[in-house]
């Protein structure tokens, strides 16, 4: 099972993040079977579903979980896979496309910040305010100094959630090119998944390079101790849902949630 020690992922906010520098395979080292993370991904799930109903009860703190990544990366798997044993109550997820007419023209955290968790929720987001500084990017659609102005706004928005008690945790799933390329293959070839597949998965492709470094800026621009970013191997689909469950359950278990008392006197409660 993947190694409790989340720190080699982490991206710090102390030196610029080369995402060469972190592998897309997991770790060679004490390499588990398939079948070990599976028992592993089956464990942090049950300890996931009781940490989430004492974060529902207690609505004293919430989580926001944010996933990006390349096209194939993962992100629909891994929330699948992860939360499949968590009761809906008090989870939800959230996908952010191309914005509509109205959401494009509030500022580009409008339709965000009406997604994000309450004290009490856990949420997840499918892509999220990041896409406003990545896709544009490199698509050109702001300049240098708007996505500079859009970092700070992004970091003064989470330190807000973290100042009213939502925690914010940001994986990146980290995928290869050529194993992109067996995704999208697949994809062809199952006309079942015809419907997952756009235009610009492979306009996409082609600007990976571009991509690349936009991630690298802006991960490096918005990771901190209190909403870190980190990377994870997703080459392996076992591996990165394994991971990322543990890495969810570390931070849960992190907050010290505690079940609130009741709100009357058990001891009088007389059953007939």
């Amino acid at each position: 099972m993947p190694n409790t020690d989340y720190t080699p992922w982490y991206v710090s906010p102390k030196r610029p993040c080369q995402l060469s520098d972190f592998d897309t395979e997991p770790p060679s080292k004490g390499q588990s079977t398939e079948s070990e993370l599976e028992d592993h991904l089956v464990d942090m799930g049950e300890k996931l579903d009781k940490l989430q109903s004492t974060l529902h009860a207690a609505k004293t703190r919430g989580l926001l979980v944010v996933f990006q990544g390349m096209d194939t990366s993962g992100k629909d798997g891994v929330i699948r896979s992860v939360f499949t044993h968590v009761s809906p109550l008090g989870v939800r997820a959230e996908a952010f496309g191309v914005p509509t007419d109205l959401e494009s023209r509030h500022d580009f955290l409008w339709r965000i910040h009406a997604k994000a968790p309450a004290r009490g929720e856990m949420v997840i987001f499918n892509r999220s305010h990041y896409e406003d500084v990545l896709v544009t990017r490199v698509r050109g659609m702001i300049d240098e100094e708007t996505c500079q102005q859009r970092y700070n706004n992004i970091l003064h928005f989470e330190s807000l959630l973290h100042n009213a008690g939502i925690s914010v945790l940001k994986c990146y799933l980290h995928i290869s090119k050529s194993e992109q390329k067996k995704r999208l293959q697949a994809r062809l070839d199952d006309p079942r998944k015809h419907w997952k597949l756009q235009p610009s998965d492979f306009d996409d492709r082609e600007l990976w390079p571009q991509f690349t470094q936009a991630y690298e800026e802006a991960l490096s621009a918005t990771s901190t101790p209190e909403s870190p970013w980190y990377v994870v191997p997703a080459d392996s689909k076992p591996y990165r849902d394994s991971f990322v469950a543990g890495l969810i359950v570390q931070t849960l278990e992190n907050m010290k949630l505690k079940t609130p008392k009741p709100t009357f006197d058990l001891s009088k409660v007389k059953l007939t």
